[in-house]
């Protein structure tokens, strides 16, 4: 592809002819005729090997700022910017060609997205779903490393799915992915905010500028939904001047729960048509908010009642949400991905609900990350649960032990006993032996992964669904 048509008249060039072979941001990837995108990181600017990268064949070099390079340089305001226009000329534009609903916060993107494509699926669209467990293109699933690609990988899947006919991507849109404008000129029809709890500060250091991140979705959405239980969600409703939705107890779309059992939930939903009943499979209170949110996306998207209502009462769920294991034995377990101070208590709070014996918790919290929400994790456990079990969870290059030093320290002053039991398997089987009748165990932290990270990146296979089987034979 020429060059200019792959800068599409943004920057007239001397070298407009040119023929472009590749695409990189990596210095690794230099191809003969490529262009390299000099991009400023936080321990490593591209701009240092720009000059190298000519050298080592690339055609045009893309920078911020003049390096003396004559005509092979293109200085542009914001490399990350022109690196996302330029991956999606690559493609051909696929996002021009589907529809977007993004959904962004700290806790319930993953359901969200994942009822809205099964809504959307059982009313006869082809749905791309972008997501923390996997991405999937109709009914093919697809690995994932990250929540939101980096930016190639990104709009090459999009190529994939309009190839494949999809007519509506769902994504999961991280912070990282904002900040890092991996999802380059992509425009959303619908953008979700959920709500807005400590995580990734050991990459946005403050909780402002973690906000600041989500926000940015909002700048490149038609219409927005927004929770408004939550603070940051009020204040971002109150920031927005453009066509927006609030669900919650109240507002737009203001739900109310009337049951919430081991086997689903229902509530009733008013809005300015009236009010309905909705009866879920899935359970927990969290569920029926993120329900809703899936709810009021279909309902601005143009779906009838009729239609997305039988669709989001017959949706099964997420595994790894509030995922009940089956056991055959008189007591429960249940896996969850809860790795935030909120979202463990939010899924202990609603269990405790429906828990007719002890709540027993077992986590643990992952090495190399925020070390200051171990504690805080340890505290909002204690709030609920009846029992600890504290364990690892992908301790990385970190001792499991010192990780639950930490976590220990926020169980000073509490009254919640616990067990610490460093392997995680062994835990489990610890809390399997230990439980009675009509008991609840939460098996906290891991929900969909089904490995657990160890020192240089070692990946081992570990699913909890297994671990509790493979216990549970051993124990009969």
């Amino acid at each position: 592809m020429k060059l200019s048509a792959l800068l599409e008249d943004r920057f007239p060039t001397a070298i407009g002819d040119t023929e472009i072979t590749a695409i990189t941001d990596d210095n690794r990837k230099i191809t003969d005729g490529c262009i390299y995108v000099a991009v400023k990181g936080e321990k490593f600017d591209g701009h240092t090997v720009a000059e190298k990268a000519l050298e080592s064949g690339a055609a045009v070099v893309i920078v911020e700022r003049d390096l003396g390079l004559g005509d092979r340089q293109i200085v542009v305001p914001d490399s990350r910017a022109e690196y996302g226009s330029l991956c999606a000329a690559w493609f051909g534009h696929p996002e021009r060609r589907m529809r977007f609903i993004g959904v962004t916060g700290t806790n319930g993107k993953t359901t969200i997205t994942t009822v809205i494509k099964y809504i959307l699926t059982q009313n006869g669209h082809k749905v791309g779903l972008i997501g923390t467990i996997q991405n999937e293109i109709g009914d093919e699933i697809i690995h994932t490393e990250n929540t939101t690609p980096v930016t190639f990988e990104l709009f090459a899947l999009y190529q994939k799915m309009a190839d494949a006919g999809c007519d509506t991507v769902v994504m999961e849109v991280s912070s990282f992915g904002l900040v890092q404008k991996r999802i380059g000129p992509t425009h959303f029809e619908i953008a979700v905010f959920t709500n807005l709890t400590q995580d990734h500060l050991d990459y946005h250091k403050t909780m402002e500028n973690y906000y600041q991140a989500k926000r940015m979705l909002f700048d490149i959405c038609d219409k927005a939904v927004i929770n408004t239980d939550d603070e940051y969600g009020k204040r971002l409703y109150d920031e927005l001047s453009g066509e927006k939705y609030n669900y919650g107890r109240e507002g737009n779309f203001a739900y109310t729960p009337t049951a919430v059992k081991a086997n689903g939930a229902s509530f009733s939903l008013k809005q300015s048509c009236g009010v309905m009943d909705f009866r879920l499979r899935m359970t927990g209170y969290f569920n029926i908010a993120n329900a809703t949110a899936a709810y009021a996306v279909c309902k601005l998207m143009g779906l009838a009642d009729a239609d997305s209502i039988p669709a989001l009462e017959s949706c099964p769920g997420v595994k790894g949400r509030c995922e009940v294991i089956l056991t055959d034995r008189d007591f429960s377990v249940i896996c969850d991905y809860a790795h935030t101070p909120d979202a463990i208590e939010n899924i202990l709070e609603n269990v405790k609900l429906y828990t007719e014996g002890r709540l027993i918790c077992l986590f643990g919290c992952g090495g190399n990350r925020d070390s200051s929400k171990r504690p805080k994790m340890a505290q909002a456990a204690a709030k609920f649960a009846d029992k600890l079990i504290v364990t690892s969870d992908n301790p990385r290059d970190e001792d499991p032990e010192a990780i639950i030093a930490d976590i220990l320290t926020g169980l000073e002053g509490t009254n919640v006993p616990y067990d610490v039991v460093t392997d995680r398997r062994e835990a489990i089987t610890h809390a399997l032996k230990t439980a009675q009748a009509g008991d609840v165990i939460v098996l906290a932290g891991k929900g969909h992964e089904d490995y657990q990270i160890f020192a240089d990146g070692e990946h081992t296979h570990f699913d909890e669904r297994e671990v509790v089987a493979e216990a549970l034979k051993n124990l009969a």
